[in-house]
């Protein structure tokens, strides 16, 4: 087996809850994922992108009773509408874990098994609040009353009080070690914010956390204690280890990956990720990952997202209506990511026309355009380049993948859009100045020379926007000529793989239609 010299990239998704559809959420989630997974391989890394299910738990249990359904047949139902939506999404992703499957079991009893052995694990019994909608436990202090009387959680869920036998994980023991590895990590929890909401959470003091229920049976047996079923957040944080190999830690894909580049995960899910993970980690004596990112939430025209008022937005209609790359440009365009944003028809619609149509596309279809008018379809031959004209360009033009780099790498999604779209302004501003359909007659050398420059701006455009929007990137790339081999980040910099001229080009076609939305004129 030949084993890649690359530089790894492991980045993963929480795995999702079927106990409901897929929604704007999770596409938003495992897009950010995606973009990050493209970026990486296109720029020669070995990239391991995970996603998948979560299928235990009490929750589960009773959505399936609710269907009438066993729940590994709810499960192996609704498991199937996230792939589909993996797909829908033009996602990239290299494995789709369920956590019903055998290697999961495998899995977490081999980490239950190390923190027994480690005496991190001991028997007694809880008394205590619990919410099954987010399948957590709360202390006294974090319960209030809702309008109706019901005790809730802060999340809004409702708890109940718990009596049961359970087996316990040492929390409380790791809180110093934990603040420690937080002060030597300065970048594991980001952005900066959820940091020092995860830091004062774990300096007002943790308890020995439940690791295992007996009031149901849905989920993965207490090794050696049938009566017991495994925590289902300690079931399903150990999902990310078991999609590299994990028991087998000293070859293979664990050796290879592990400790995971990044965890992708909503910010109501950042304590399990965070507090939970890290020490369950180091207690069974394995890495941490290196970092855990939690973004925001979305909004509906200003509403908070509930079934309860219909307003969930559903990522399968968002691309029927808009357009695959459209969409997924617009949710990592609108807000800063980390931070809650509002969706609304009217934004997506002026980006996608705006943005896309106006800007990028106009720019690539004119030019094209002008070859093929101009130039007998073929890339023109440039002659002598201006330092302060063309050369500017150029040079904004290669610069921006060292821009890109430090965005992607701290997950500032439309900081590296907003530097992409800086060059899209600049090409639109040059084609004004220099006027190349004005020099067709009085001075064609300079006219190749501008569409040239203005091709070769588009080339590094294409490429380099492939992560964020790969079908209209790919359809670009066509029109340029450009074989799927020289279309990673080494061609960007690579003398040789510039365009060539003579190289004839196919009919230009526009990559971005304006849209018009007749429900919200």
């Amino acid at each position: 087996m030949t084993v890649s010299t690359a530089p790894k990239y492991y980045v993963t998704t929480p795995i999702y809850y079927v106990n409901d559809a897929p929604h704007i959420g999770h596409a938003y989630t495992t897009l950010a994922c995606d973009v990050l997974a493209r970026f990486k391989r296109l720029d020669g890394f070995d990239v391991k992108f995970l996603t998948g299910t979560d299928e235990h738990g009490q929750k589960v249990e009773k959505s399936a009773r609710a269907a009438k359904l066993d729940p590994k047949e709810f499960t192996d139902q609704v498991s199937e509408n996230f792939r589909d939506i993996a797909l829908r999404m033009g996602f990239s992703n290299d494995d789709f874990i369920r956590t019903t499957e055998e290697r999961h079991r495998i899995a977490c009893s081999a980490i239950w098994e190390r923190l027994l052995k480690n005496n991190e694990i001991y028997l007694g019994s809880y008394a205590g609040w619990y919410a099954v909608r987010d399948e957590a436990f709360y202390a006294d202090s974090e319960i209030s009353a809702n309008s109706n009387g019901a005790n809730i959680a802060p999340s809004g869920a409702e708890v109940e009080w718990v009596e049961e036998p359970s087996y316990f994980f040492r929390l409380s023991e790791w809180q110093g070690r934990l603040l420690e590895y937080y002060d030597n990590h300065p970048d594991f929890i980001l952005p900066k914010s959820r940091r020092n909401e995860v830091i004062s959470f774990v300096k007002a003091g943790l308890q020995d956390l439940s690791i295992s229920r007996t009031t149901f049976h849905w989920g993965v047996p207490v090794p050696n204690d049938k009566n017991h079923i495994m925590y289902v957040w300690l079931d399903a944080l150990t999902n990310y280890i078991t999609a590299i190999g994990f028991p087998e830690t000293k070859t293979g894909e664990y050796a290879r990956y592990w400790p995971a580049d990044l965890h992708m995960v909503g910010k109501d899910i950042l304590r399990f990720h965070a507090v939970y993970w890290p020490a369950f980690l180091m207690a069974a004596g394995l890495e941490p990952p290196k970092r855990v990112y939690a973004h925001g939430w979305w909004t509906n025209e200003g509403q908070k997202i509930s079934k309860s008022l219909g307003n969930v937005i559903n990522p399968f209609d968002l691309v029927d209506r808009y357009g695959l790359d459209q969409v997924r440009y617009f949710l990592l365009r609108e807000v800063p990511f980390g931070n809650d944003g509002d969706f609304s028809h009217r934004a997506i619609l002026q980006r996608a026309n705006g943005e896309l149509a106006n800007d990028y596309g106009n720019l690539a279809q004119r030019v094209l355009s002008m070859i093929a008018k101009n130039c007998g379809a073929r890339v023109p031959k440039p002659g002598q380049l201006s330092e302060d004209q063309d050369e500017a360009l150029i040079g904004q033009s290669t610069a921006l993948l060292p821009i890109l780099r430090k965005h992607m790498d701290t997950q500032a999604f439309n900081e590296a859009l907003e530097a992409i779209w800086s060059v899209v302004r600049a090409a639109n501003g040059y084609v004004d100045a220099q006027a190349p359909w004005k020099l067709r007659e009085k001075d064609p050398s300079r006219m190749n020379t501008v569409l040239y420059i203005l091709a070769e701006c588009i080339r590094h455009l294409a490429i380099l926007t492939q992560p964020f929007m790969p079908e209209a990137s790919s359809n670009l790339l066509d029109q340029l000529g450009i074989p799927a081999t020289e279309r990673t980040f080494g061609a960007i910099t690579d003398e040789k793989k510039q365009l060539r001229p003579g190289l004839r080009l196919p009919v230009p076609k526009g990559v971005f239609p304006r849209l018009i939305d007749e429900e919200i004129k």
